[in-house]
């Protein structure tokens, strides 16, 4: 269990909340942004080495405030050049896995929001491990972080991309997932623009409509998987809390009072839900929506015997859905070696 009663991280405040504490120390509140950009900008938190620095501003951080990184307990690159794991430890012992992975053009950072996950989906590393905590919002900002240190280090690149999509139901942990989101947007820091952060859940229904609700600007992804409720039941177990109607609802509900699309993820199975039966029910269950469908062929975990789709049954599914009208994407699979791929994220090997 987390230390309650441990100073609180720096990678947790937002920039007001930084200004704020700093000037409640009675010192010059445009410190803070000094501070903000050493530790956000630039992955630094020796902050006796930054300029201008009143020296009893130097110690009240040492002294009353943590800025640690996250240890690494392991560091996995995948054969496939593109995609490396880390395997990360938190202060309680807790571990949790984050990925850097490469595409044309852009680097992207697959966070984590909890140790382990609640949900429970069958094909589901993480679910199979069952829920251990939320992370804090600094735990999850200093994923993000990590991976930008990473790349200053080794290649000079930015991060660019942040997707929510690691272990854990984000919407099971709102707060802090969003505060994290508000971080790392903060253009005196890594500036992600929100356009580039995408959240995904497995259907909480309340998350989402607090979602548009709060107009919260990151893109949202909808693991589906099953287009009929008792499909998507045996799949999904959050499906028996908020059945498949409930969870369309708030669906649209999100798309017009945002003004945009959602992207629906769907891992194919071979002979469960990538049969041209499948793709129809699922351009039915759509085709009246704002969507945009993520296909996913199923990865390899220990819990789950299922096998993952042909090439030529995902074509075949992708045609159906163009029937509806709905555009698709296969999505390329990566660092499936390393277990690194969707669903494969758990803490222990």
């Amino acid at each position: 269990m987390r230390n309650e009663s441990a100073p609180p991280s720096l990678l947790g405040l937002s920039r007001d909340g930084l200004t704020a504490l700093v000037s409640e120390w009675s010192f010059k509140a445009i410190h803070a942004r000094s501070i903000w950009r050493h530790l956000h900008a630039y992955g630094r938190t020796d902050f006796g080495t930054l300029g201008g620095l009143p020296a009893g501003l130097i110690d009240r951080l040492s002294l009353s405030t943590t800025a640690s990184w996250l240890g690494i307990a392991r560091d996995t690159e995948s054969r496939d050049g593109f995609t490396r794991k880390y395997l990360l430890q938190l202060d309680d012992g807790k571990q949790i896995e984050t990925v850097l992975m490469r595409y044309a053009g852009r680097v992207t950072a697959c966070v984590s929001t909890q140790a382990g996950c609640a949900m429970g989906c069958v094909f589901c590393a993480t679910g199979q491990m069952g829920f251990a905590r939320h992370l804090t919002t600094a735990e999850i900002v200093a994923q993000a972080l990590h991976v930008s240190r990473v790349l200053a280090a080794s290649t000079g690149e930015r991060l660019r991309n942040l997707v929510l999509m690691g272990m854990g139901e984000p919407l099971h942990n709102y707060d802090a997932t969003i505060a994290a989101t508000h971080i790392l947007g903060d253009t005196a820091g890594l500036a992600l623009s929100p356009a580039r952060m995408t959240l995904s859940t497995v259907g909480v229904v309340p998350g989402i409509v607090r979602l548009a609700d709060d107009r919260e600007p990151v893109s949202l992804a909808v693991s589906l998987h099953g287009a009929t409720q008792e499909a998507r039941a045996a799949m999904v177990p959050v499906a028996k809390a908020w059945p498949l109607d409930v969870l369309m609802e708030a669906c649209r509900y999100y798309c017009d009072t945002m003004d945009r699309h959602i992207f629906y993820e769907w891992t194919l199975i071979e002979g469960a839900n990538d049969r041209p039966e499948d793709a129809h029910a699922l351009g039915r269950l759509l085709e009246r929506q704002r969507a945009h469908v993520n296909l996913i062929p199923l990865n390899p975990t220990d819990g789950y015997g299922g096998l993952p789709t042909t090439p030529h049954a995902a074509r075949q599914f992708q045609s159906v859905l163009a029937e509806y009208g709905l555009p698709s994407t296969v999505r390329q699979r990566r660092g499936i070696d390393i277990a690194a791929g969707c669903g494969q994220l758990a803490s222990a090997r």
